[in-house]
């Protein structure tokens, strides 16, 4: 069977598109950002008339400090994220329920972070600020050469992949909060992100469908590829090292043996020798036998 061309295979995804939006829109649980932030416990900023932060008004630990920080600038790199997803399934057209549903979605989790942070003083607001304006401005995978290679079926797998990773990671830092208030909005962000996951898987499986090659070598290359959350921020060092921890080849494999479960990949056969391949190495990865 010959391979379906890039805009075949985005006709035979989009077949799945309206199914798949559907369950997502009767899984998904709406939330406000302004609802979860104790807002009793803000003040002014010495630009109007109050105080500005000082380094003893910090609750969150090294530890924490340096985990939300990770998980806040990801967040708000979400424009480069939606470009990166928008190269071929463009929000004007019929994928606004996957691009723009999920935009909007994510969106909150930025607002919600930063809202609390600054409120609670927990962080200091003018270093997150800086940091955002220049990860923002670095973006995700802004040049050419980074996503001429990125097929649809690539994207797809990067995002499925991104949002377990970012599900694990919420894990390991809610455990490292005692706040409560924080650990309510972490499990609102993680809510999200795990069913944004399985989206996303969903889509992987009409791929299966469409191209069951391409999809099984996509998903190789992102599980492959996965890099924590933070190793692309400036000036980091020593925030990485606190949450060296938080992603291993455990946390890989929880990821790998996730989809695996998902796609029902133990039961994918007559693919070709580099398929199968990578077939071989996400069962590996997951702790499956072949």
């Amino acid at each position: 069977m010959n391979a379906l061309t890039e805009d075949e295979l985005i006709i035979a995804l989009e077949k799945a598109l309206p199914e798949i939006a559907e369950d997502h829109q009767a899984a998904a649980n709406p939330w406000n950002p302004h609802d979860w932030v104790p807002w009793e416990s803000g003040r002014n900023f010495a630009f109007l008339g109050g105080d500005d932060w000082d380094p003893s008004q910090a609750s969150l630990s090294d530890e924490a400090r340096a985990a939300v920080l990770a998980l806040l600038l990801t967040k708000d790199n979400l424009p480069s994220y939606h470009r990166v997803l928008a190269i071929h399934f463009p929000a004007f057209s019929d994928w606004r329920q996957l691009v723009g549903v999920w935009t909007a979605e994510d969106n909150r989790h930025a607002i919600v972070l930063r809202d609390y942070l600054v409120v609670t003083r927990a962080i200091d607001p003018v270093d997150a600020e800086e940091r955002r304006r220049i990860h923002v401005t670095a973006g995700y995978r802004q040049h050419t050469e980074d996503v001429t290679s990125i097929g649809p079926l690539d994207v797809l797998a990067l995002m499925a992949v991104h949002e377990n990773q970012c599900v694990a990671f919420i894990e390991k830092l809610s455990a490292a909060t005692t706040d409560d208030s924080f650990k309510q909005i972490l499990a609102k962000i993680a809510g999200d992100d795990a069913l944004q996951a399985k989206t996303f898987a969903a889509f992987l499986n009409a791929g299966l469908v469409a191209d069951q090659e391409g999809t099984v070598r996509a998903l190789d290359r992102a599980l492959t590829d996965i890099e924590p959350l933070g190793s692309d921020v400036a000036d980091f060092d020593d925030e990485r090292a606190l949450i060296a921890g938080y992603e291993d080849d455990s946390t890989r494999a929880a990821i790998a043996a996730t989809l695996v479960d998902q796609l029902k990949l133990g039961n994918v056969h007559e693919l070709t020798d580099d398929a199968e391949a990578a077939r071989q190495r996400i069962l590996a990865m997951a702790g499956v036998a072949g």
